[in-house]
């Protein structure tokens, strides 16, 4: 298994260490943020580019982290803010109307390889591209992530109730969608 955060940021913190550390945080960490990233954007290739970004920062800030939080949520916190940059560049840059980028969306996810519309995965990624940015990302860091609320709201900077509430309205619309097909 891994060493723990602790460990991982003495090693960072070590000059003769520090690459390893670094190396053993991006080992450790890669495969959630990851996931967590490309459920917000849906394609490979640009969950691997911000996660490259959100590396690159990690590794900027890291020295000036300063343990309030665990390592995890300052790591999510980093990668669900590169995500909501890009997906915000997105929208700027669109010159479709949002009823276009939702077919794209759409298009995207039946266009993977691994697309079978058979499966409830699949039905469910739909559903939850359908949702509104926000209850999009604190549905996926719930149900996916399991990320317990407290962890949350340090993630995000909101409260618990409102991030319960959200999760409430996302769920339920997900389940409408999903018995409409």
């Amino acid at each position: 298994m891994f060493p723990s955060d602790k460990e991982l940021l003495s090693q960072f913190s070590t000059s003769s260490t520090k690459e390893k550390g670094f190396t053993a945080i991006i080992q450790k960490y890669q495969e959630k943020l990851y996931w967590h990233i490309r459920r917000m954007v849906i394609e490979h290739a640009d969950a691997d580019d911000i996660l490259q970004n959100v590396f690159i920062k990690v590794w900027k800030g890291l020295e000036s982290f300063r343990e309030d939080s665990q390592l995890y949520t300052w790591l999510y916190r980093i990668a669900t803010n590169e995500t909501l940059s890009f997906l915000e560049k997105q929208k700027r840059h669109a010159t479709l109307s949002m009823s276009d980028m939702e077919d794209s969306w759409e298009n995207k996810i039946k266009a993977d390889a691994h697309f079978d519309s058979n499966q409830l995965e699949w039905k469910l990624q739909l559903a939850i591209k359908q949702l509104p940015e926000r209850q999009r990302l604190v549905f996926n860091l719930r149900y996916f992530d399991a990320m317990p609320y407290e962890e949350m709201s340090k993630v995000l900077d909101t409260s618990e109730g409102s991030l319960k509430a959200s999760y409430h309205h996302a769920a339920k619309k997900i389940e409408a969608i999903l018995t409409s097909y």
